[in-house]
């Protein structure tokens, strides 16, 4: 599939909107994600707005929005990619870094290929350097994230990043990006992280009416697609009154670590293939980015991007205390029997990290398994051995003491 070539068009003139999804059920919709995102995107290149590429949750959406453009995902989760990258790429590195790169290298992501701009951000050193061989082709703009959040001028240093940003996005759109605009972006990604996390309460029941996968199910590669936000709140009515009794019986998981993008699903399949249920995932893909809204009654909107986007707990983060934290209410709140933490090959960062993460699940006494793997199906056998070990662990412990097993 290829993309077109963006037509002329006012800027700040909407898309045609997605036909068909009112007859569609929500998981089938969500199934389609991909097509209805390029056909959105194409729609609004066509009308004149450009595209702008993301790669990562630290990125803000709404100033992309304000700025008329799409925001627009392009984390890769192939692992048909992976080998045309290793040709540049070291092949020790990070499979979510090669698979994008690899998207680059083959020029086989539509959404990469329509791309007026990708902006990245300064997280691990793996994407720092991978950004720089994928700028020699793409117009990239590269944000500083302060990795010591703790610092007493880190927020600051974020906003000047941010407010910098804005003047990028401007100047290469020759568009002004007023309060009204930022206001109104502000509305909609909060109205969209809302209904996710409607969506995603519905884990806290004893017998969830979906499975973690479906809930993973129920994200999109572009932010603010009206037909994506009619079947989130059409999912959210829907699920609402309904109950699965055979997920009482699963051991209800709390999934961390990295993100599982798109075609990256693998291990949560293993997981619940095998009689556990992932009650909440905390990692990018998961709750991390919509837990927090932005504060729409601050004076100035971008402060109050800016901060909503410096609280993300990522473990780029010098002193992450916030990720164990919120662990700390999740497991909690969703009732968790036990945590699974995924970590990507190389991903120096979240494999570090998960010492503290075993220490913190020693002090909640709750069963903890690292699994660390890549995009390659060769070790799921293994994966599923080790997963069946915990629920055994988990089921054991449901025994009271002196009954029989």
């Amino acid at each position: 599939m290829t993309a077109g070539r963006r037509g002329g068009g006012s800027r700040d003139s909407q898309p045609v909107p997605i036909s068909g999804g009112q007859d569609v059920e929500p998981l089938t919709w969500f199934g389609a994600m991909i097509d209805h995102c390029y056909d959105y995107a194409l729609a609004a290149q066509k009308a004149g707005r450009p595209i702008v590429g993301i790669l990562c949750e630290y990125t803000p959406r709404e100033l992309i929005l304000a700025a008329g453009a799409v925001p627009v995902c392009l984390c890769g989760g192939s692992v048909e990619t992976i080998p045309p990258a290793e040709e540049e790429l070291p092949s020790n590195l990070c499979p979510l870094i090669k698979s994008t790169f690899g998207y680059h290298a083959t020029r086989s992501n539509p959404f990469l290929e329509m791309a007026d701009l990708v902006v990245a951000e300064t997280t691990c050193d793996g994407k720092k350097k991978m950004y720089e061989l994928m700028s020699r082709t793409r117009p990239m703009y590269v944000l500083e994230l302060p990795h010591k959040a703790g610092d007493a001028d880190a927020a600051a240093h974020w906003l000047a990043e941010v407010r910098k940003l804005k003047d990028h996005l401007q100047q290469r759109f020759s568009v002004t990006i007023s309060n009204e605009r930022l206001r109104e972006a502000i509305a909609l990604m909060n109205r969209e992280r809302a209904l996710r996390r409607q969506l995603a309460e519905l884990m806290t029941a004893d017998d969830p009416p979906i499975t973690g996968r479906e809930l993973l199910e129920f994200k999109s590669s572009i932010s603010g697609i009206e037909a994506d936000l009619a079947q989130y709140e059409r999912a959210a009515a829907t699920y609402r009154a309904r109950r699965d009794a055979r997920n009482a019986a699963k051991v209800r998981v709390l999934m961390t670590g990295v993100p599982m993008v798109h075609g990256a699903e693998r291990v949560l399949e293993i997981i619940e293939d095998h009689g556990g249920l992932v009650v909440c995932m905390e990692n990018c893909t998961g709750l991390k980015p919509i837990a927090e809204d932005v504060d729409a009654t601050r004076a100035d909107p971008l402060e109050a991007i800016a901060e909503k986007y410096f609280h993300l707990p990522c473990s780029v983060q010098t002193g992450n205390r916030r990720r164990l934290e919120t662990l700390t209410d999740w497991a909690r709140r969703f009732r968790a029997q036990g945590v699974i933490e995924l970590v990507w090959h190389a991903c120096l960062t979240y494999d570090v990290e998960s010492a503290l993460v075993k220490d913190w699940c020693r002090q909640q006494h709750l069963p903890y398994l690292k699994i660390d793997t890549d995009y390659s199906p060769t070790d799921s056998a293994r994966i599923a051995t080790r997963v069946e070990a915990l629920f055994e662990t988990v089921r054991a412990a449901r025994v009271p003491e002196g009954s029989a097993p």
